[in-house]
Formats: structure tokens, sequence, C-alpha cells
């Protein structure tokens, strides 16, 4: 007999997800490797934040009523349509929590967003992975035909963590014709506010046609909230209520979520920030290519190198010039956007890196 207390055998062989990397301490580089937004919280937040953190004694509202309310209305759907949770990977284990257990499988691309193998697999559920395409983009007919009888959620990244295309609404329209009613789509849009491809996924109209797709979106990356851990999903009322019946009790701070009302009450200066990202993701993919390097094309708030054997030796020289990106260990490189000292400091190295 053991005298070590036994754990579920699935943890074994669970993923561990691996964060971007920071810059070593004291050395003067740019933190490329997370997807974060390089600017700071707006006067309003940060003042927001302020207040929020003298009741940190007190259990914040549950429900984050006033949130998913204001939520709702900048959405234009009903507010017991959106759950609110401690960062949108949260939410996304407590929607496969509701769905998926031993004996059934959930249907996801890969490479596509670390948390989806670790999520799956606690449920007891088998991962089915789905390859990208070569270019990146999902291959929703081959997730399609991997649906079966035991296929209750597949997930849909859109943009693609790490590759960076968007899926398109005819292609999507396709997949969810093919797909039965029964089984959950989860469309997973974590840097919606970063597209700008016309042809592009509608996801609340999406929603609002099909009752087994839910939206998965944060805070986290336009909004700049990383650290207060904020997304929500939105659905019809009966999966909302499900997921609001697996999520953790008092999951989102009173810090987060009066920060999480004070960036809807900014969104003008904050989608004019997301405008100035997405400006820079044009410098970085031009001067990427201008150097020679294979990238993809991005609606995310990153772009993709897919560098394969050339990928840790990548991502160990741009660290010594400076740049701190995230390597994908015979696949290929992420590079966040950041400011522009950032970009600049890329691309010099690019040009020189062979």
């Amino acid at each position: 007999m053991s005298d070590r207390p036994r754990l579920r055998a699935v943890v074994d062989d669970l993923p561990a997800y691996v964060p971007g990397a920071s810059a070593p301490v004291g050395a003067a580089a740019f933190k490329l490797s997370s997807n974060e937004n390089p600017y700071p919280p707006l006067p309003s937040v940060l003042a927001a934040i302020h207040d929020a953190a003298a009741d940190v004694n007190r259990y914040p509202d549950m429900f984050a009523t006033e949130l998913t309310a204001a939520i709702a209305d900048s959405l234009g759907v009903e507010a017991e349509q959106v759950v609110a949770g401690a960062g949108s990977v949260a939410v996304l284990a407590h929607i496969l929590e509701i769905v998926a257990e031993p004996g059934t499988e959930v249907v996801f691309p890969w490479r596509s967003f670390e948390a989806y193998p670790i999520a799956v697999t606690l449920t007891g559920a088998e991962q089915v992975r789905v390859p990208v395409g070569e270019d990146g983009r999902l291959d929703l007919e081959a997730m399609a035909a991997a649906v079966t009888e035991r296929t209750r959620a597949v997930l849909v990244c859109t943009p693609n963590n790490p590759t960076g295309p968007a899926v398109r609404q005819a292609e999507l329209d396709t997949f969810l014709a093919a797909v039965p009613r029964e089984v959950l789509v989860l469309v997973d849009e974590a840097y919606v506010e970063f597209v700008r491809d016309p042809e592009a996924v509608d996801g609340l109209a999406t929603l609002r046609a099909h009752p087994n797709v839910v939206l998965l979106r944060t805070f986290s990356k336009a909004y700049g909230l990383a650290g207060l851990r904020l997304g929500y999903a939105v659905a019809r009322p009966r999966i909302a209520e499900a997921i609001r019946k697996a999520t953790t009790p008092f999951a989102v701070s009173h810090v987060a979520q009066l920060a999480g009302l004070a960036s809807l009450r900014a969104k003008d200066e904050l989608i004019a920030r997301v405008d100035t990202i997405v400006a820079e993701r044009a410098q970085m993919l031009h001067g990427l290519r201008a150097a020679g390097l294979p990238v993809l094309d991005s609606e995310a708030n990153f772009v993709w190198l897919p560098l394969g054997e050339a990928t840790s030796r990548f991502a160990a020289d741009a660290a010594a010039a400076g740049v701190v990106v995230r390597p994908f260990a015979g696949d290929g490189v992420r590079i966040s956007v950041g400011e522009p000292d950032a970009t600049d400091s890329l691309l010099t190295f690019a040009k020189l890196w062979t």
C-alpha cells in the first residue's frame, strides 16, 4: 500500500500550461511573449481600481450583477445570457464541466490555445485534436468530420491563438450546418476587438441564429485587464444558467468588477488604443516579411512565424537581442504586438537573424 495520497490517473498525463517568459531581472528587454496590452490602464480605470481596493475585506457581488448588465447592454443581449468569470480560461473550464465527462469527446483545433487540452483532460473527456492548416487557419471541414455520437463540444478559436487568422462567417455557417444541434460549439473570441477582416465571424449574429453556440470573451487583451482576471461567456439563457451553476462562487473580485465597468464606460478610448495596436501589427508584419521571415496573416494582437526546428534558436537569439518572444518548440514563434519601440527592436534583430 502506498503512503502517498492518491491522485486521479488523468493528472499524470496532464499537460502543463506554459506562460510567456518574462525578461530576466535587470535586463533591458521587451516582453512580447504573453499577448498583453502594452499600454497601462486609463486614468478612469485606475481610479476605479483604487476605489474598489477599499472594499476588499468584503465578498464581491457573486453574480457580478452590475457588470453583467453593462456587458449585456454593450452587446445588445439580455443580462441573463452573460456569465462572468475569473478570466475567459476559467469560464472555458466551467463550460466544459457542464457538458463533458468520461466517455465523451471534445473536438478542438491544434495547434491552438494551450489551455484547451488541460481543460478537456480534467473533465475526463477524450481530446480530439484536428490539425490547423499550414496557413494557420482552422480546418472546419475536418473538425466537422471529427464529430461523433460521443462529441459533446467543439472549440473554435477565432482568431486562432497562436497562429493568428480569423474564421470567416461563410465557413462557420457551413460548419454549424454540419454539426448536430445537441453539440455545444464554443466560439472563443478572446481577440475579437483586433479583427479587421470584413468576412470574419459575427459572433453575436451567430449566437442569435444557433442555440448551441456559446461565445467566450475577455477583458484581458483589448481592455488591458489581464492581471485582474475577468472574462465572460454569452449564451442562450438555459446554457448560461448551467454555466453559472458551475462557476466558482465569488470568482470575480470586486476590483475586477469595477475595473470592467470603468473600462466599458471608456470603451471609445480603449478602442482607439486597439486601433493603434492594429496599425503596429501591420508594421510588424511588413517588417518581418521584408526581413525574409515566414509570417502568417494575423487578425489578433500577435503574429506567428512557423519556423519549425529553428524555433528555439530564434527565440534564444531574440532574447539575447532584448526581445522576449513565445516559442512553441518544433512548431513556431508567437510574437505579441507591443509599443513602437518594441517593434523597432524586433525588426532590427530580424534583419540580422539567419
